[in-house]
């Protein structure tokens, strides 16, 4: 099937009872059980797995293109799950250069003290990567393509490569791009992380992440680590996510096309001095995106001229933009990475300039986006 059918049908099968085409939002923590281990369908506490939960990780894993998937209370759950599950301390990662701000603080002031040590390299040189994993050590390369916040593209296929020669799993984050524009699974990679709360939910309504993984063995060891630990979503954040991924598609369409047309816009305007949007022809990772994305994704960064303040400034200035955190939601937003999403790495090799702002491209009407940051700008 392709991909729009199976956002709708895959693990959503009408309910036999009542035809129901929308799974119900199964709100129990416990079950009923016929004797002792006589289980119904095999559920018998919510933690460990519950239907609407069940509905949503078959299609995860269906639109993925993945053996099984999981869903989680958030993303940053999803991670320190896996990485619990498949390192040890004493073992090493290799993380983005320019990382989300969370998975960063995750890395360098949770897993960091746990014993999992990590280096920072550019995920779109390859060379940059072989040369930070530590032979014996390195369990994780992990990836983000493209890059929160600035936009920098990996080439999955090349880096599945050099994970595996060194005996390492490849983990590429596809919050950004989602499964409707990239396929990492298909690319190489051994596990891909979400951010449900983003395009996959859609509406800014719900908090919740993802794994997808592409071998049955792995994903067993991760399922006992998520059931062990306990991150799990919960019904109605499950069915949230369920809805919002039916329209991914078509949302995603919408997103993509509006987010050209803002960068086009910003390319040619004299207030700003770089824009990062893997779309444009002279964007650096731009052949690789055409190659592994459908389409180049409803994100996009540009840096101001003016410096900080004019930046800081600027955000304040939309009305069609929205101030605010997180991105992939219907709505339009816009944020200063230095002082809100990426605050955490300040100081860091993954400080981020302090005049880049950044822009979760919604579905409006995009002569509204265009004529909101024109005024904006001026």
């Amino acid at each position: 099937m392709h991909f729009e059918t199976l956002a709708i049908h895959a693990g959503q099968e009408p309910d036999p009872l009542t035809g129901a085409v929308v799974p119900p939002i199964y709100q129990t923590s416990t079950y009923k059980q016929d004797g002792v281990g006589g289980l119904r369908g095999g559920y018998e506490y919510s933690r460990s797995a519950n239907p609407t939960r069940t509905a949503l990780e078959e299609c995860l894993a269906a639109i993925e293109g993945g053996r099984r998937g999981l869903a989680f209370a958030s993303g940053l759950a999803a991670e320190d799950t896996l990485l619990r599950a498949i390192c040890r301390p004493g073992d090493h990662a290799v993380i983005p250069g320019d990382a989300y701000g969370g998975s960063y603080r995750l890395f360098a002031k949770v897993q960091d003290a746990w014993g999992l040590a990590h280096t920072p390299a550019k995920g779109h040189d390859a060379d940059a990567v072989r040369a930070a994993i530590r032979p014996g050590e390195t369990k994780v390369v992990w990836v983000e393509t493209p890059t929160n916040p600035l936009l920098a593209i990996a080439d999955i296929a090349a880096l599945a490569e050099v994970a595996h020669d060194a005996g390492a799993l490849l983990v590429v984050d596809n919050t950004f791009a989602s499964p409707y524009l990239q396929q990492p699974l298909a690319l190489g990679a051994d596990v891909v992380v979400h951010s449900t709360t983003k395009y996959m939910g859609g509406h800014s309504d719900v908090i919740g992440g993802a794994l997808v993984l592409a071998d049955d063995e792995l994903a067993e060891t991760v399922a006992y680590h998520q059931n062990a630990m306990g991150a799990v979503a919960g019904p109605f954040d499950s069915w949230l996510v369920l809805r919002g991924i039916k329209t991914l598609g078509v949302r995603m369409d919408r997103h993509c096309a509006n987010a050209s047309r803002v960068a086009e816009l910003l390319t040619s305007h004299p207030k700003v001095t770089e824009v990062f949007y893997p779309g444009l022809p002279e964007h650096p990772g731009h052949e690789i995106a055409a190659k592994q994305m459908k389409a180049f994704g409803g994100m996009v960064s540009f840096r101001v001229a003016g410096g900080e303040e004019e930046a800081v400034a600027l955000c304040d200035r939309t009305e069609v933009f929205i101030l605010g955190e997180s991105l992939g939601g219907v709505e339009s937003l816009i944020e200063h990475p230095g002082r809100m999403t990426h605050a955490s790495v300040a100081g860091s090799p993954l400080e981020v300039p302090g005049d880049l702002v950044r822009l979760s491209v919604g579905i409006e009407a995009v002569e509204d986006l265009v004529e909101d940051l024109t005024r904006a700008l001026a």
